[in-house]
Formats: C-alpha cells, structure tokens, sequence
C-alpha cells in the first residue's frame, strides 16, 4: 500500500524554561508528519528530538523520504531510525488503522489528572501555595513534581521541609533529580525521604546506566526510572517499580498503547513539551493509565505550555499554524 507523506518543521519556545541537573530547556523543534492512505484515511504524528544530534538525523532521514512510500517498506525502515521518528510515524499509522481517533471504537481521551510541575527558582513556594489554595477542596487532588539536584543541597533540604510542611496530608510528592546525584547524595536523601509519608517516588535520582545503584536504593523506597528506560528500554519488561514513559521520546506509541490497553500497571506518562498533536497521545494513554490497578496523576505540566494553535488538541488546527 502506498502512503502520501507530508511533513512541516516547526520551532517554538517555552513560555519558562525548564531548569534541571542536566541544563536548561528553552525551545523545542521539530516536525508534524500528516500521512494518507489509498482509502484517504489520515494519520497525525510528530517529530520532537531532544538533542541537535538526533535533530540532524531525523532532519537527513526526513528530507529523503519520498512524498509517496511503500508502507511495509516504511515498517521495515523505522526499526532503524531513532526513536522520536518512529514515534510520529507510527502515532500516524496508528490513527490510519482505527488504533484510536476518527476510524476507531476508541475516541481520542483528553482529560486526565495531572501533577503540578514545580518551579526552580524564587516562585517555588507563592506557587505551591496559589495550588493549594485552589485544590483546597480536594486536597486528594494534588501531586506536585519538584525537580532537585538543581541547588546546593542545604538549600534544597529546607526547600523540602517548607514543601511537606504545606502540603495537605493526602496529597502526593514526587523529586526528580534527573540523574544529579551520585551514590552518596542519593542515600542521603533517601534517609531524609524515607519516612515521608506524602512520597510517591523517587524519579531517577542516579545516571541512567547506574542499574545496581538504583536497584539497592528501590530496596528502601519507591525509585521511578525515566533516563534508564530511555537509554536501555529492555528495562520496560524488567524494572519492577514505578516507570516514567515519555511516548514523544520513547519510540512507536502503538507498543506503549497495548501494554496500557493490556493492564500494565506501574506507569505514569510525562510530557517532553509537545505540540498539540504530540499532547494529545499524552493525554490519551494518561487517562487509559488512570484506569488501571495502579492509577496515578500524569507529569504533563500544564502550567509549563504554551497556549495557541500549535497547541490545540485538533491536528488540523496545529498542522495550519505552521
């Protein structure tokens, strides 16, 4: 079957940075993909690296496809291709084969519950507190995401104590630390961490190869990988605790979908800052999460995005503002 390919390159910058232990984040570039079938039925996807060097590649691969392709050719090509293009092309064959969308039983799910990503600067407390406030009815419905490993450690411990401090008693706290610490800084926290009974997890607190690192820390309290799975995905069917999915980065959204769809629990999905297209499979695969054995709040920070076209859940209206 031949396929019509298109693909549009698009640049935008966030409306704050992303501060981690890794750097700072500050724009996101990449490609919508809309691609046809004989039968005219329409797929979405979208291409979003995180680097410059997976940037180029996708960018050479992209520029020699034809605007006409053999879809088992294209199948077979994919598997060696980074990960962030197979994603746009298989969200694309998804929706083209009724996985979910217009030709499907399953209509695209877009509400889902979110964690509150917290800022890295000044702001930190005024806006735990703005959230507390406003969920100060449904004190269940808060879990906040703080990313550490940021500041000087003293620091951070009496940012912690001021944030458990006001946090409601049933609400939830999740630390990033991105791969910041080494062994004995990780400890460490887990000593402070242990006992806190608001903790969801722990979220890559070593270097994502640290594999017999974060092996004995989960021993001691929850330990959520997201660097690890991206870096060695075999740890997708091995890793026994919590797991961070980010779809944009993580390859082909149809495998992700069935281990949703077939119960997989211990998984929560985050957002890499995408354009509406690329957010609305977040949402989707959050919310068939949030139906499983094991439901949790989604890292989509909805604070953190830009507002536009670019970013409404209809493809056509995104693919147009470009």
């Amino acid at each position: 079957m031949l396929l019509n390919f298109q693909k549009k390159f698009y640049t935008f910058k966030l409306p704050k940075s992303i501060i981690t232990s890794q750097g700072r984040l500050q724009e996101r570039k990449g490609w919508l993909l809309q691609i046809q079938d004989s039968d005219s039925r329409i797929g979405w996807g979208e291409v979003s690296p995180f680097d410059e060097s997976e940037l180029s590649d996708c960018r050479t691969i992209l520029q020699e496809l034809n605007a006409s392709i053999d879809r088992s050719l294209l199948e077979i090509k994919m598997s060696t291709w980074p990960n962030c293009l197979n994603f746009g092309i298989g969200a694309a064959l998804a929706e083209i084969d009724g996985l979910v969308g217009n030709y499907s039983h399953q209509p695209w799910l877009t509400k889902a519950k979110t964690a509150y990503l917290l800022p890295s600067n000044d702001s930190l407390i005024p806006f735990l507190d703005s959230i507390i406030i406003k969920n100060e009815n449904n004190p269940s419905d808060i879990t906040i995401k703080w990313k550490v490993a940021i500041h000087p450690e003293e620091i951070e411990r009496y940012l912690f104590k001021e944030i458990s401090k006001r946090l409601p008693n049933n609400s939830r706290l999740r630390l990033d630390a991105n791969g910041g610490w080494n062994f004995q800084q990780a400890t460490s926290w887990v000593d402070l961490l242990k006992d806190e009974p608001k903790l969801e997890w722990l979220e890559q607190p070593l270097g994502s190869k640290d594999l017999d690192g974060l092996t004995q820390l989960s021993k001691r309290l929850p330990i959520a990988l997201d660097e690890s799975l991206l870096d060695n995905p075999s740890l997708i069917n091995t890793w026994k605790d919590w797991q961070v999915r980010r779809p944009i980065l993580e390859g082909d959204p149809r495998k992700l979908l069935k281990e949703l769809t077939d119960g997989k629990t211990q998984i929560t999905i985050s957002t890499s800052f995408e354009t509406g297209i690329g957010m609305r499979w977040n949402y989707h695969l959050a919310a068939i999460q949030q139906k499983s054995s094991t439901p949790t709040a989604a890292g989509l920070a909805p604070s953190w995005h830009q507002i536009g076209d670019l970013f409404n859940n209809n493809p056509e209206i995104v693919w147009r503002a470009v």
